[in-house]
C-alpha cells in the first residue's frame, strides 16, 4: 500500500537548497545509444559508474545536490554490514522489535516492514526488511542497535554520525545525513548522483548486502515462530537483464529515486537517478547505452502483489 511518505521522505517537505536545480528541457527519443550518452533521459540527476574500473561513464547534473529519500537505507545496509565485519555487533545478533519502531512508522508515514512488536529477528533478517519492503522500522531497529549510547535518540544519532564519516571515507563530498532511512526532518539529507553511484558501489562489496538486493522476494521467519514475506520495491531487478540491484526511494522533495547495479560478460555498471517519474525506463536506456545494445530493450516492469510496499 502506498503510504504518504514512502522512502521515508515523503514527510520531509524542506527541499534541499544546496546546487542550482537543472531547468527540464527537450528530451531526444529514446534510443539504446547516443554519441555523448544515454538520450531520453528525464532524471533530473543521473550518473553511470563503471564499478570495475571506477571510472566515470556519463553523468546529468552529477555534483547536484538533491534529497534520496529511502536510498539513504543503502548506507544504513552498508554502514551495518562494515561495522559487523570490523568487530562489531554480529549479524545474528537478535533485535526485540520496540513499540517505538512501529509508532515512528507511524508517526511519520514511512514504509514499512510490519515488523511487531516483541518479535526478535537477527541484523542479517532485518536487512531484508530494510532493503525489499524500505522499511523505516527496520532501519530505525538497526541504527538503535548499531549506534552506542544509552538511550535510543543517542544510539540512533550515534549511527548517522557513522554514516557520516562513511560516506567522508569513500569521497562522498557532496553528502550529508540526518536520517538513518530517509526521513529528513529538517532537509538536510542530501547527495548527488556521483555520490549514491560511488555508496552503491561500495555496498555491493558486501557479499550481505549483495544476496538481500538480488532478491525479489524474501521470508524470514521471527523466533516466535512469526513468518514475514517481503517483496522487493525494485521493479528493476527482474525486468532487465543482467540486473542485481540496488535500492529505491520515494518523497515528495526527493521525487522517485533509484540506484541500480547490473552485470553483463562480466563487467558491473552502478547507477544513480534522482528525482525522475520514468526511472525505470531511464535505467534501462542508460544500461543500453552503458553495454552497447544496439537494440533498445522493451521493458516489462516485474509487477508487486496487491498489498506489498511501494517506494
Amino acid at each position: 500500500m502506498r503510504r504518504i511518505s514512502k522512502a521515508g521522505g515523503r514527510a520531509a517537505a524542506a527541499a534541499v537548497a544546496a546546487g542550482a536545480v537543472l531547468a527540464a528541457g527537450p528530451l531526444a527519443p529514446a534510443q539504446a545509444q547516443a554519441a555523448g550518452g544515454p538520450s531520453g533521459i528525464k532524471a533530473k540527476g543521473a550518473f553511470l559508474l563503471d564499478s570495475g574500473a571506477n571510472k566515470t561513464l556519463w553523468g546529468k547534473g552529477s555534483d547536484t545536490r538533491r534529497q534520496m529519500a529511502s536510498t539513504t537505507k543503502v548506507m544504513t545496509a552498508a554502514l551495518v554490514t562494515s561495522l559487523s565485519a570490523g568487530g562489531g555487533k554480529s549479524l545474528d545478533t537478535k533485535v526485540t522489535v520496540k513499540k517505538e519502531y512501529r509508532d515512528y512508522v507511524t508517526k511519520w508515514g514511512g514504509s514499512t516492514a510490519d515488523l511487531r512488536t516483541g518479535d526478535k529477528l537477527t541484523a542479517r533478517q532485518l536487512l531484508y526488511a530494510l532493503l525489499l519492503p524500505s522499511g523505516c522500522d527496520a532501519a530505525y531497529a538497526l541504527a538503535d542497535t548499531y549506534g552506542k549510547g544509552g538511550t535510543s535518540a543517542k544510539r540512533t544519532a550515534d549511527f548517522i554520525a557513522k554514516m557520516n564519516k562513511k560516506a567522508a571515507q569513500l569521497g562522498m563530498k557532496n553528502t550529508k545525513f540526518d536520517s538513518f532511512d530517509g526521513i529528513s526532518k529538517g532537509g538536510k539529507n542530501y547527495s548527488t548522483p556521483r555520490d549514491m553511484a560511488k555508496l552503491g558501489r561500495y555496498a555491493m562489496t558486501s557479499k550481505n548486502v549483495q544476496t538481500v538486493v538480488k532478491s525479489t522476494k524474501g521470508v524470514q521467519k521471527a523466533t516466535n515462530g512469526r513468518t514475514y514475506t517481503w517483496y522487493n520495491t525494485n521493479k528493476l531487478l527482474g525486468s532487465y537483464k543482467g540486473v542485481t540491484g540496488i535500492k529505491t526511494g520515494t518523497g515528495t522533495a526527493a521525487g522517485p529515486c533509484l540506484v541500480f547495479s547490473a552485470t553483463r560478460n562480466g563487467r558491473t555498471v552502478i547507477g544513480t537517478i534522482l528525482n525522475s517519474n520514468d526511472r525505470y525506463p531511464d535505467a534501462t536506456r542508460m544500461l543500453d547505452w552503458a553495454f552497447k545494445q544496439k537494440t533498445a530493450t522493451k521493458l516489462t516492469l516485474r509487477q508487486l502483489p496487491p498489498g506489498a510496499q511501494r517506494d
